[in-house]
C-alpha cells in the first residue's frame, strides 16, 4: 500500500509541561496509511509528540491539523472516531471487568439516539478475540498480570475502530511472542487500511514492521524515511549514544541492530605488555 497525504500532522508545534518545552517547532506529516514508528531515547519528547497530536496536550504554538482542520476545533467524540490512542499508562476503574472496560471503546460511537448495538457487540468481540483475551471477558482487570492488563488496553483501542491508531509503546510488560503476536496484529491492522503510529523502543522491531521511521532526539526529528534509509550504526550512535553493527534481518531483510557493548570495544592498552 502506497500512502496518502497526510490526514495528521503537526506544524511548527511546541509543546510540554509546566515551564518545561520538550517538543519547540517540531513539524511531523502522518502519512495516511503508513505504519510510522517513532523512535528515540528517554525523554526525547516521543510520547510528548502523541499527547499532542491527540490534543490530549494542547500545542502552546504552531498546529495540530486532522484533514486539515485545527484539531482544537473538533470536539472529543468527532476526534474520537477517527484517532485512537493508547497511552503509556492507564488506570482502569475499580471492580471493572474486562468486557465492560473495552465496551468503553465503543463510547465514541454512542449518542442520545444511538444505544449499544449489534455492531457494537460485535466490535467488542472482535478487539478481544484479536488480542486473546475472550477467555478473560468476565475478570476483574485489576486481578490481571501486567501483560493481561495491557492486551486489554489494546483490545479497547481496537473496538474504537478509529481510523488512525496511536500506539505508546504498545508492547510494555509483554513477553517476546506477545510482543510479536501484537506487532504482526497491528500490520494486519495496517494492510486493512488503518493508520499506525507507534512508538517503540526496540530498534529492530521498529525497523522490521514501520513503512516510516521516525527518529527523535532532545525534541527534535533527526532523521525520517524508510527504516533502511534511517537505520544506519551512525545514526544509532547519533540518537542512542550505541556504538553498534547494523546488518541485514535474516528474515525480513530490514536493518537489524546488533549493540557492540563497552566490553566489546578494545582498549586503547589491549596487547600492551607490562
Amino acid at each position: 500500500m502506497t500512502p496518502s497525504p497526510a490526514r495528521l500532522r503537526a506544524d511548527a508545534i511546541s509543546a510540554g509541561y509546566d515551564n518545561a518545552t520538550i517538543l519547540d517547532g517540531l513539524s511531523i506529516d502522518v502519512l495516511d496509511g503508513s505504519f510510522t514508528v517513532i523512535v528515540g531515547p528517554n525523554a526525547c519528547g516521543k510520547s510528548t509528540l502523541l499527547r499532542a497530536l491527540t490534543r490530549l496536550l494542547p500545542a502552546t504554538d504552531g498546529h495540530v491539523l486532522l484533514d486539515g482542520r485545527a484539531i482544537a476545533s473538533y470536539r472529543p467524540k468527532e476526534i474520537a472516531r477517527e484517532l485512537g490512542l493508547l497511552p503509556q499508562s492507564s488506570i482502569a476503574p475499580d471492580a471493572i471487568t474486562v468486557a465492560d472496560l473495552v465496551a468503553r471503546g465503543r463510547y465514541p460511537h454512542q449518542g442520545v439516539l444511538r444505544r449499544w448495538s449489534p455492531e457494537d457487540e460485535a466490535a467488542v468481540a472482535a478487539a478481544m478475540a484479536a488480542t486473546e483475551i475472550t477467555d478473560l471477558s468476565g475478570r476483574r482487570v485489576d486481578a490481571l498480570s501486567g501483560g493481561q492488563r495491557q492486551r486489554v488496553w489494546v483490545a479497547m483501542a481496537l473496538a474504537q475502530q478509529a481510523s488512525i491508531l496511536l500506539l505508546d509503546e504498545p508492547t510494555t510488560f509483554l513477553d517476546i511472542a506477545h510482543q510479536i503476536d501484537l506487532m504482526e496484529l497491528f500490520t494486519d491492522l495496517h494492510r486493512t487500511g488503518t493508520t499506525i503510529v507507534a512508538v517503540l523502543h526496540d530498534l529492530n522491531q521498529a525497523s522490521r514492521y514501520a513503512t516510516h521511521l521516525v527518529a527523535m532526539k532532545d525534541g527534535h526529528i533527526v532523521a525520517q524515511g524508510e527504516p533502511a534509509a534511517v537505520v544506519t550504526a551512525d545514526l544509532v550512535e547519533e540518537v542512542f549514544g550505541l556504538p553498534c553493527v547494523v546488518y541485514p534481518d535474516p528474515v525480513t531483510g530490514t536493518p537489524a541492530v546488533a549493540p557492540i557493548g563497552r566490553a566489546r570495544v578494545p582498549s586503547p592498552t589491549a596487547g600492551a605488555t607490562r
